[in-house]
């Protein structure tokens, strides 16, 4: 009982956290690189999880499955984050969520090919359709929003992508790591690349980090990071791979208010069309789960 109160609160934790990084996102890049912003979050938030490591008395393993979902995770945190980071140059906030949501169709999708979990058929593929044909209408709506809207969708279908294959070949590995533990592991790998990436740009610090641009990176890389992805891991080594991308079931909507609310982001027809069908695949497929695996 104890353990399914933690994971319950572990899954709270990021959709909530969740909900509110894609402007959090936004925000670190006022009047910074991009690069500069990820960069900077991913440095704090492998400082802070070596400390919570070394506190909580844990430490890195060195093993052959350990090294592994470290690469795993590491090579997903960079992929797909730095895809995020630019995309958000072209597109509000509240979209990223919302692309975000087709996660689960994209990771249950390839959970079957290399888990070896049931073919799609019936309500789950329904909802695959209704979520590909989101995509399309949020893709169609881009090209009206602004000459450039496109970029961003198609970065973050890359994004979604990337975290998927490394959420299925981290719960492919099957290693019972701290989820602490492999977030300060998967920082390890991540955080050079990103260094790299930002050296080869321009490596320039910033004359000034505007108040707001500081705050937000310091959400992310303490709070959105470290606790972000330690609960994300916890869940995924209790829970199967397909629901834990259920999280962004919910997390369009809040992102999506946020958005309005706190950045005047526009919300056009289409968006909220796309939004509305991806959101009904995602229930479909996951009404579909439950019948395949005879739950009630």
């Amino acid at each position: 009982m104890e353990l399914k109160r933690r994971i319950q609160a572990s899954y709270l934790a990021v959709m909530m956290i969740w909900s509110t990084t894609p402007l959090s996102i936004q925000w670190s890049a006022t009047e910074v690189d991009y690069l500069f912003g990820v960069t900077s979050r991913m440095v704090i938030g492998l400082f802070i999880s070596l400390l919570l490591l070394r506190f909580m008395g844990l430490s890195l393993h060195t093993h052959r499955k350990a090294l592994q979902t470290y690469l795993a995770a590491g090579l997903g945190i960079f992929g797909a984050m730095i895809c995020v980071y630019w995309g958000a140059q072209y597109i509000p906030s509240g979209w990223i969520s919302v692309l975000f949501g087709l996660t689960p169709i994209m990771t249950g999708v390839m959970a079957r090919r290399f888990l070896g979990e049931k073919a799609l058929s019936g309500v789950r593929l329904l909802g695959v359709i209704l979520g590909i044909s989101g995509l399309v209408v949020v893709f169609w709506g881009s090209l009206h929003f602004s000459p450039t809207a496109w970029l961003g969708v198609a970065a973050l279908m890359v994004s979604v992508t990337l975290h998927s294959i490394s959420t299925v070949w981290t719960k492919a590995l099957g290693w019972q790591g701290n989820g602490v533990e492999i977030t300060a592991g998967a920082l390890v790998v991540a955080v050079p690349l990103y260094l790299l990436s930002w050296w080869l740009s321009d490596g320039q610090w910033p004359e000034t980090v505007p108040l707001k641009a500081a705050l937000s990176i310091l959400y992310l890389g303490s709070v959105a990071t470290v606790l972000g992805f330690g609960a994300f891991y916890y869940v995924l080594r209790h829970v199967d791979a397909t629901r834990v991308a259920l999280l962004t079931l919910v997390t369009p909507i809040i992102a999506l208010w946020l958005g309005r609310w706190l950045n005047q982001e526009k919300l056009t027809w289409m968006v909220l069309a796309g939004t509305l069908l991806i959101l009904s695949g995602l229930i479909l497929y996951e009404l579909g789960e439950r019948r395949g695996t005879g739950k009630r």
